[in-house]
């Protein structure tokens, strides 16, 4: 398992993640790539414990996700099942999970100021923090996509699913957009990433 691990993680992580991984008994399961979500944990009904990762995301964003998988188990292991899946329990297990990882064996000292904010109050998702977000990106394999923040307004794109969606305006934080097909008009956070279409 630590050679597996040694692919998709930053070295220095593997022996902690393996010595987590072999304590809670959790079955690793590396996936292609969902774009809904980056990983997801499962308690079997036989009581084993199924936590898949996307194969696609770089070292460092599936170092987290594996942890905060993690934090899912251990936290309804300490709390309960009754507890909100990111509520404060999963928050706090998270957090202390995730400060042995902050450090420069492990990540690149750009983002350790960034995860150190993150962490203070961590989200469901590192995608919701925007700053993060892009200074995760830079890490990922070549792709060509696009973020929303980047793309000129009044320029069309595509998203995952295949709708196509015209820039039009900045509201607060959000880039309001319209579907073409439908003319109905969506929020996307400035991080979203599109295919963007030649107009």
């Amino acid at each position: 398992m630590s050679e597996v691990l040694l692919k998709y993680i930053p070295e220095h992580a593997v022996p902690p993640c393996f010595e987590l991984i072999k304590a809670y008994n959790v079955h690793l399961k590396i996936v292609n790539e969902r774009v809904t979500r980056h990983g997801d944990y499962r308690r079997h009904p036989d009581g084993f414990h199924q936590i898949t990762v996307n194969a696609s995301l770089n070292k460092y964003r599936f170092l987290m996700t594996l942890i905060h998988e993690i934090a899912h188990l251990v936290a309804f292991e300490k709390y309960g099942r009754d507890i909100k899946p990111h509520g404060d329990e999963w928050k706090l297990t998270f957090q202390r999970m995730m400060v042995p990882f902050i450090r420069p064996e492990v990540f690149p000292s750009q983002l350790l100021p960034l995860l150190a904010r993150h962490f203070r109050n961590p989200k469901a998702s590192s995608d919701t923090d925007a700053t993060l977000s892009l200074a995760l990106k830079q890490f990922d394999p070549v792709n060509d996509k696009n973020y929303i923040f980047e793309i000129p307004y009044g320029s069309t794109f595509r998203i995952h699913n295949g709708k196509i969606f015209k820039k039009i305006a900045l509201r607060t934080k959000r880039y309001e957009c319209i579907e073409l097909s439908s003319g109905r008009i969506y929020l996307f956070n400035p991080n979203a990433e599109v295919e963007l279409l030649s107009n």
